[in-house]
């Protein structure tokens, strides 16, 4: 994985919410994105020839990238997407003591708090706090960590409440849960885990977990039923999409090319200004309804301009890997 990508309604309070509660670093801010008189827009990633995009990257931890993505297009959907609609979505935090976060949270006007547990782990007397949230410009997130009572002795000041530590994984709603995995595993690579729940019952999904790379992990899940909405697009709020790094974008677009049911949005492109100069990427549609990236950026190098300006960095995938 390089990055996940979510739409959200207010882009400088997800990153105020991510930087200053969540301890994440603002790597860069790009935009406006825009076509005011052609169609890259809709041909390249897939909105309304005359949207317009402000973007930002943020580092959770040290394997996590977060794009976050605020639209401005016509006909927008701007109302929240529920985890069990199609397209539906929620990132999954190991936390630094996550009882002074959950404190700080619930004093937050932008944060609601839909279920606080304490669940136990296969390590006895070892349970974790999980804890749901949703916010108003459009995420839900679950923060997890260990109750203060189990982490012994005083907190280490330079350790803030709430500092992502690791991502554990990201749950997506799909519509075909055995197409998904299928999709995942053959075409993206990824490594089946144990499948948690392979059938759905009344009101719970059926789930499979995948490792994508080394570090991440992803929660397919299908709810019953047939009468939700489409999934958003990346324009509306709660559109998202995943990134994956790549050693070669031109050589990876020409294979999904061959496979069934992609769409290859045209031709790789490199940026050739603003923060990520440099960066060859190019978006491609899948079978399964998720949309999805390539990308090869030389971060860390020193050769993105936005290094030059920040101590702050993207996590980078070079160092890691897939054999």
């Amino acid at each position: 994985m390089d990055h996940f990508a979510f739409t959200v309604a207010d882009l400088d309070a997800a990153v105020q919410f991510f930087a200053e509660v969540l301890g994440g670093e603002l790597c860069y801010v790009e935009g406006p994105v825009q076509d005011p008189a052609g169609d890259w827009m809709s041909r390249k990633l897939g909105v309304h020839p005359r949207a317009v995009a402000h973007v930002a990257m943020v580092r959770l931890g040290p394997y996590t990238n977060l794009e976050l993505f605020r639209y401005t297009a016509p006909g927008q959907r701007t109302g929240p997407v529920p985890l069990d609609a199609p397209g539906g979505r929620r990132m999954a935090l190991w936390v630094a003591r996550v009882d002074a976060a959950v404190a700080r949270l619930r004093e937050r006007a932008d944060v609601t708090v839909t279920r606080d547990t304490v669940r136990p782990t296969l390590r006895p007397g070892y349970p974790t706090r999980q804890v749901d949230l949703v916010t108003s410009w459009g995420l839900e997130l679950r923060l997890t960590g260990s109750p203060a009572a189990l982490e012994g002795g005083a907190p280490d000041p330079a350790e803030a409440p709430g500092e992502v530590l690791a991502a554990d994984h990201l749950a997506l709603t799909v519509t075909d849960l055995d197409a998904s995995v299928r999709f995942f595993t053959e075409v993206v690579g990824a490594t089946p885990l144990a499948p948690h729940a392979p059938r759905a019952q009344a009101g719970h999904p059926a789930r499979a977990r995948l490792r994508l790379g080394p570090t991440d992990r992803i929660e397919l899940r299908q709810y019953e039923g047939d009468g939700t909405p489409q999934a958003p697009a990346n324009s509306d709020v709660g559109g998202s999409h995943l990134a994956f790094h790549v050693d070669d974008v031109d050589t990876a677009a020409a294979w999904l090319a061959t496979r069934p049911g992609v769409g290859v949005m045209g031709e790789p492109e490199t940026i050739t200004d603003g923060p990520i100069a440099g960066n060859r990427w190019v978006y491609f549609t899948t079978p399964i309804g998720i949309q999805m990236e390539i990308l090869h950026m030389p971060d860390g190098t020193g050769l993105l301009p936005y290094e030059r300006r920040t101590e702050a960095r993207r996590a980078s995938s070079h160092p890691f890997t897939w054999a």
